[in-house]
């Protein structure tokens, strides 16, 4: 059985929001209080030209935003924290949907000026389909924004779940003066401070206390007690099997810029959040400690470092423990692997590691044997579910602008397509590829990585298509009638499964009403049913 303790001091959670809220800034920020950095700059700053952390690929440091999700490990008050940190940009929308199947628990960031928005919505549609526990962090308190009591409002009637205040702000802006950790009964004070962790606690057993008048002025001291009876007289006492349910999220309020808030977030993240979960299966539901090893593949990035044209394939370790060099069942491929190298990682920087435990992710180098949702065991046979693709809602055409290096197109696309960056449907005759993806941005990046990592050069022509279905049925008779009738919107995807490129809503409804023999799937769960 793997230990328990290894199992119960881990914390692997994933940081979401909508772009340009902070969500990179607060990554690198909880790197710096947990010791895995010295230093941090600011994202963004022209002073500093560091780039985050976690955003690695050089068109993310070109565009300042994150566009693949980084896997992040470091240790904290005996806590071993493994940070997802995620694309918030909609564009890459389903990479996030995916790594929210590796994670048991959510950080969400919230702009305090701009409050909830949509790709805010969306991701937290996902977390509650899976019940997932959220922590809220209301950030750039250090600028005027919202109040904070409309901001509460606006986030249980938008995203659909309750919250309860654990910090609360002491002014915002320039009259921002510090934050009152409720839930420890602390005040921090603020200070502006991007590269240095601010240790200025002074704890408080009651609000009344005079010295609280002194520290931040009467009148915001006053507002303070007013505020925080109000938040306790409104707002249920916390409890955390509501939040470890997925029914209440608790929230904080800081300045990840300046290092402010983000310790009580992090110490009451590793105190109420859950350690690692059990996951479901095509053949019932494991647990963490069941004591075979088990765990799915969630992302695969290739050339990490472009000068070693590395792929990794990035597994979620579920039950047992995962050890180096032993030979693990690739179910999918009927065969048995065995890693020297496996990884744990710091964005970039890598370590190799002997042994890894449920909650952990690990980096697997891969000469192409895996595909995002594969499982690997060395238990029966089983596939682990809830992994999808999801249909692709831009289709463009591609397009090879260098015939000699075809050989460099075709691997460079197979690979990209293998991470999960977009999806290639191949039409024939001609094998005319059509790359699919959830945003215009993913054919930039498709492009430059292409041209950088592969040394070919191509384009996309924009295709009139509203919708790709995998198509399947028990009819064979049907199937054929169908495909010779519809020859110019049929497809194969890169697994060689059949996909019908439907062009409008209203085309693709008559198709499920002219084949009720035919099953129209919006997304690729159907096929690990299918392949057992």
């Amino acid at each position: 059985m793997a230990a328990s303790k290894e199992i119960e001091k881990r914390r692997t959670f994933g940081i979401i929001s909508h772009p340009d809220a902070g969500k990179t800034t607060l990554t690198e920020k909880l790197l710096l209080f947990g010791g895995a950095i010295q230093t941090a700059g600011a994202v963004k700053s022209n002073k500093i030209k560091k780039t985050a952390t976690s955003d690695f690929m050089e068109i993310e440091k070109q565009r300042g935003i994150s566009v693949a999700t980084s896997v992040m490990a470091f240790e904290y008050k005996d806590k071993q924290i493994n940070i997802l940190d995620t694309p918030g940009h909609k564009d890459f929308a389903e990479d996030t949907y995916r790594t929210l199947t590796a994670v048991d628990s959510v950080i969400l960031v919230i702009d305090n000026a701009n409050g909830v928005e949509s790709q805010t919505e969306k991701l937290m549609e996902v977390c509650r389909m899976r019940n997932t526990p959220v922590i809220v962090f209301i950030n750039k308190m250090d600028r005027f924004g919202k109040d904070p009591m409309d901001l509460l409002d606006e986030i249980e009637s938008k995203l659909n779940i309750n919250v309860r205040p654990l910090a609360w702000p002491i002014g915002d802006g320039d009259e921002f003066k510090g934050v009152y950790n409720i839930y420890k009964h602390e005040l921090s004070l603020f200070q502006a401070n991007k590269t240095k962790i601010s240790e200025e606690l002074v704890k408080f057993d009651d609000l009344s206390d005079p010295q609280l008048d002194e520290i931040i002025g009467e009148e915001s001291a006053q507002e303070l007690r007013d505020e925080v009876e109000l938040v306790d007289g409104v707002y249920d006492d916390f409890n955390v099997e509501d939040y470890l349910a997925g029914k209440v999220a608790p929230v904080f309020f800081g300045s990840a810029v300046n290092n402010f808030g983000v310790r009580e977030l992090l110490d009451a993240f590793i105190e109420i959040s859950p350690s690692p979960k059990g996951r479901a299966t095509d053949d019932g539901f494991v647990e963490p400690n069941d004591n075979k090893f088990s765990g799915f593949v969630f992302k695969i990035h290739a050339n990490l470092d472009p000068n070693h044209r590395d792929r990794i394939a990035f597994l979620r370790i579920v039950s047992g423990k995962f050890e180096r060099n032993t030979f693990y069942k690739h179910v999918r491929k009927g065969k048995k692997l065995k890693f020297p190298n496996p990884t744990s990682f710091m964005a970039r920087d890598k370590s190799v590691v002997d042994e890894a435990f449920p909650g952990d992710v690990v980096g697997l180098y891969d000469t192409g044997n895996f595909k995002i949702g594969d499982t690997l065991t060395e238990g029966k046979d089983m596939n682990y579910v809830g992994i999808p693709s999801f249909s692709p809602e831009l289709f463009q055409e591609l397009r090879n602008d260098d015939p000699m290096k075809s050989k460099q197109l075709d691997k460079g696309i197979r690979q990209l397509m293998d991470e999960g960056v977009a999806q290639l449907f191949i039409q024939e005759p001609g094998s005319r590829k059509i790359v699919g993806t959830v945003g215009q941005l993913q054919f930039d990046v498709i492009a430059y990585r292409l041209k950088h990592e592969y040394g070919a050069k191509c384009s996309f022509t924009p295709l009139n298509f509203h919708k790709a279905c995998w198509v399947t049925s028990d009819d064979p008779q049907q199937l054929e009638q169908f495909k010779k009738a519809k020859t110019g919107n049929i497809a194969k995807d890169k697994d060689d499964n059949l996909v019908f490129m439907a062009e409008t809503p209203f085309l693709l409804e008559m198709a499920e009403r002219d084949y009720p023999e035919i099953t129209f799937h919006k997304t690729s769960e159907f096929k690990v049913s299918e392949s057992n």
